[in-house]
């Protein structure tokens, strides 16, 4: 990948390449950003530009064998670490390797995608994916290795965050003290999940989200209207992943929005109605049937429509982005029942929900708790002075 085809972060592509051309490459770097903003086809195209002997330069197209092997992501010095778990195809022990061929399919058709894109594809969704000890110690074993080429090695590991305690401490020293010529890439989205010795041997580098204007021109290639360019990427917030998929109406938004409007619906019927919680109790059974990656990623949707409730029921409209297109519902008149009397605990009960599902816990005692609890929240009473 070539950093002309990535979408706007022109000033990161500026500090890569001109830090490359200095001869100054960090042996470990950090990439964190949201999700959408385009980690991923950075690090492939800054670790091309570092492979390829700098062949994206003045003399772009001169190493063309590499630049070939790099877009079928098949060059033997750029090594993949990503997360995966035991599936139909791959019993036991599962590493990245196993999974080689799904990878340069999601490269290459989604190379903005997310995790839960990644899991669907690799049909891994009702599980949880990982890097573990068995992948550190394939890491170990690459790395070992010479350059095939004699140049730089390049080993990237995608969504670090999701990198295990065992496989972080196996892997702190060669972090630390990698092989001559070997530079370590990790992409996080959430660099706060991976372990402070790890973070502290790495030079971070920050992405912003994407500029709408960069969105709105890259969906209107795509073939969307300016006018529909320009509404999707408002709404998409930064996240081009998140664009492309309200784009092609295939986002999981449009699945959770439906969960939310049905679970809103049942917690304001269920004052003084004994009915309603039979449905409450019917909305977590059936979200209990789904995976752990899709529970996890519901409850996250639900915080950001809370914070963004909160935001218009407070008159900051110039930051509220979301819109839910499920029949009838509108954000704006559930807003005032998100408030400052119950805000705080609202996100409490949703992160302990995340925390519970993540360890494992019964999907349906947890989401039916939560759902009483957040009913009881929403018919609490706010105690602001009406704008």
């Amino acid at each position: 990948m070539l950093f002309d085809q990535i979408l706007g972060l022109s000033h990161i592509k500026n500090h890569l390449t001109s830090s490359a051309d200095a001869g100054r490459i960090p042996h470990a770097q950090l990439f964190v950003g949201p999700e959408g903003c385009g980690l991923l086809p950075m690090a492939l195209a800054y670790a091309q530009y570092i492979i390829c002997q700098n062949a994206q330069g003045e003399n772009e197209g001169s190493d063309t064998a590499c630049n070939l092997k790099f877009e079928g992501l098949a060059h033997p010095d750029l090594h993949f670490a990503f997360p995966v778990a035991n599936s139909d195809k791959i019993k036991s022990h599962a590493v990245s390797n196993h999974y080689m061929q799904e990878w340069r399919q999601f490269v290459k058709e989604q190379p903005y995608g997310n995790l839960f894109d990644w899991y669907r594809l690799i049909e891994i969704e009702k599980k949880q994916g990982q890097i573990g000890v068995d992948e550190a110690q394939d890491i170990v074993k690459k790395l070992s290795l010479k350059s095939y080429e004699g140049g730089h090695k390049v080993m990237l590991i995608w969504m670090a965050e999701k990198m295990n305690t065992s496989a972080a401490n196996k892997l702190l020293k060669l972090i630390e003290e990698p092989p001559e010529k070997t530079i370590f890439l990790l992409l996080s989205e959430d660099e706060e999940q991976i372990i402070q010795t790890i973070r502290s041997r790495c030079q971070i580098l920050h992405f912003p989200p994407l500029p709408e204007t960069v969105i709105a021109n890259a969906l209107i290639k795509n073939g969307a209207t300016k006018q529909e360019a320009m509404r999707l990427a408002h709404e998409a917030n930064g996240n081009y992943n998140k664009a492309l998929d309200l784009l092609n109406q295939d986002s999981e938004d449009l699945v959770f929005e439906k969960w939310f409007v049905q679970w809103v619906r049942s917690a304001f019927k269920a004052k003084g109605n004994k009915g309603a919680i039979h449905e409450l109790i019917l909305w977590s059974n059936e979200l209990a049937k789904t995976g752990r990656e899709t529970q996890k990623k519901f409850l996250h949707y639900c915080l950001t429509v809370m914070r963004q409730a909160l935001l218009i029921n407070y008159g900051a409209h110039e930051l509220a982005y979301m819109k839910i297109h499920a029949d009838g519902f509108q954000l704006e008149k559930f807003a005032p029942f998100v408030h400052e009397n119950n805000i705080l605990n609202i996100t409490e009960e949703l992160e302990n929900a995340i925390y519970h599902v993540e360890r494992n816990g019964n999907a349906k005692i947890i989401f039916t708790d939560i759902s009483i609890k957040l009913t009881r929240l929403l018919h609490k009473k706010t105690t602001q002075i009406p704008l």
